[in-house]
């Protein structure tokens, strides 16, 4: 029965409520906030008379409500029967995006996304591109990636905090970023593999009966509990060390500080990561993004010595 609504013909327009909804804003502030690291992280490289702002504000857009939005909108339309069943109210199941209406908003947001990246430059383009890649390489078959915990979530990952801090980076710079601004944003995106991973913590039988091979999955849950830990501290301690390398020591120090209290946090989470994972995301994953911040305002400063 529920194959029959998800893909029956559009009987009506669909609303545009339902079409916000399918974008999902509440997911648009991760990339928003890469961006934004990226953009102040190659500040100092902005070139004269570069009317930041504004340029800034628009990428902040195409982060968000454009990128990120074209990839809720894909992954809604390639779940819709596994939605179907586990949340019935979503904009397809429920009929409220009707017929094949959500696979041509995705479409046409990709391709929305692409042209508004394009007007960037090539860098930014070919950034967004990559992110519409992996954007339906994760949802859509043959690949779809989220059937596999590695493959899934260094995907998101790697969308959502590296390509979107080198895209802010590459808006402010109008050009490749600098290589040391690159290489951060790489450590922070291997470090948002394990964020993802905290997400995989509140469906695990259900993703046994479909064949999800999360980490919680493939190694049961509190094995993945450290690995998430391992994967989210270690790239942020090699970042540290880099900003201290960098002569950027107060920065390092901050940095620092905010791991330690991540350990900590981290030892209460790994004792029970099924009933924590929540708790972990409001309090050790804003720690985190707090540390991104940092970095970006300490690269700042060193590109611009």
């Amino acid at each position: 029965m529920s194959r029959l609504i998800v893909d029956s013909p559009a009987t009506t327009r669909p609303s545009l409520s339902a079409g916000i909804e399918l974008l999902k804003p509440i997911t648009w502030f991760a990339p928003m906030w890469a961006f934004g690291c990226g953009a102040i992280s190659a500040r100092s490289s902005a070139p004269p008379h570069h009317d930041t702002v504004w340029i800034v504000l628009a990428g902040v857009v195409l982060a968000g409500p454009l990128l990120c939005g074209a990839s809720q909108a894909v992954n809604d339309w390639f779940d819709r029967h596994v939605d179907a069943i586990n949340e019935p109210n979503r904009p397809i199941p429920s009929g409220r995006m009707p017929g094949r209406s959500a696979l041509y908003v995705a479409i046409v947001w990709t391709a929305l996304s692409l042209v508004v990246a394009g007007l960037f430059g090539p860098w930014v383009g070919l950034a967004s591109c990559l992110g519409c890649l992996l954007a339906w390489a994760y949802s859509a078959p043959p690949l779809r990636l989220k059937r596999n915990g590695w493959w899934g979530n260094a995907a998101v990952a790697f969308a959502y905090e590296g390509l979107a801090w080198f895209t802010g980076a590459a808006v402010v710079a109008s050009g490749l970023p600098d290589a040391r601004i690159i290489v951060i944003a790489c450590l922070y995106s291997i470090g948002a593999h394990g964020i993802m991973t905290l997400n995989d913590f509140k469906a695990i039988e259900g993703d046994v009966a479909l064949g999800v091979r999360t980490l919680p999955v493939q190694y049961g849950v509190k094995a993945a509990a450290l690995i998430a830990c391992g994967v989210m501290a270690v790239p942020q301690i090699m970042a540290a060390g880099l900003l201290f390398a960098w002569s950027a020591p107060i920065s390092s120090l901050i940095v620092t500080a905010s791991i330690a209290v991540q350990l900590g946090l981290m030892r209460h989470f790994v004792n029970d990561p099924r009933s924590r994972a929540p708790w972990y995301n409001a309090t050790g994953t804003s720690l985190y993004v707090a540390g991104m911040m940092v970095t970006a305002f300490a690269l700042s400063g060193i590109i611009g010595s």
